[in-house]
């Protein structure tokens, strides 16, 4: 199983806001070789994390794939998808039009080297939590053996204010 979240705060362009990104963002990642589409969760609006008042609400959710794709090539395809979405990387936490992060693949563990497999702050986000569950909710963080709900519950109750269906 392939997990990949999906989200954006800032339009990509004139009349495209964030869901309408993420939509077409992941038919875009759902062309990337070696992957198969299976599901994506319920598309969530959060609030930014670390909190940022000057930031808008994001739309967050999750894809589920399947296939057998090596981790450095799908992150560097992600990348590139990013990209054609006006994605510039630039200030940590900024608001972005658009983010793709490889949670999981196939249960790999990597250490070094990017990507870091599963990944490294997955555990610690409602804004992914919360979707992974509606697309694979008997997932177990690789390293934590834990599951998402786990995981989601062990979170302080304040980590969870501001999520809502969009």
């Amino acid at each position: 199983m392939i997990l990949i979240a999906l989200g954006a705060n800032l339009p990509f362009a004139e009349a495209v806001s964030p869901y309408d990104t993420c939509l077409r963002a992941l038919e875009d990642v759902a062309k990337i070789p070696n992957l198969q589409f299976e599901a994506v969760s319920r598309w969530y609006r959060t609030a930014p994390v670390p909190p940022d008042p000057h930031q808008p609400a994001y739309c967050n959710g999750v894809a589920r794939f399947s296939g057998a794709p090596d981790p450095a090539e799908l992150l560097a395809a992600l990348h590139r998808v990013e990209a054609a979405f006006g994605r510039i990387r630039g200030v940590a936490n900024a608001a972005r039009t658009l983010d793709l992060d490889l949670i999981d693949v196939n249960g790999m563990v990597r250490d070094a080297s990017p990507p870091l497999l599963p990944h490294p702050r997955a555990h610690q986000r409602v804004f992914v939590l919360r979707p992974l569950l509606d697309v694979a909710p008997d997932w177990v963080h690789p390293v934590l053996n834990s599951s998402a709900a786990a995981l989601l519950d062990a979170l302080p109750p304040e980590a969870a204010r501001g999520i809502a269906r969009w």
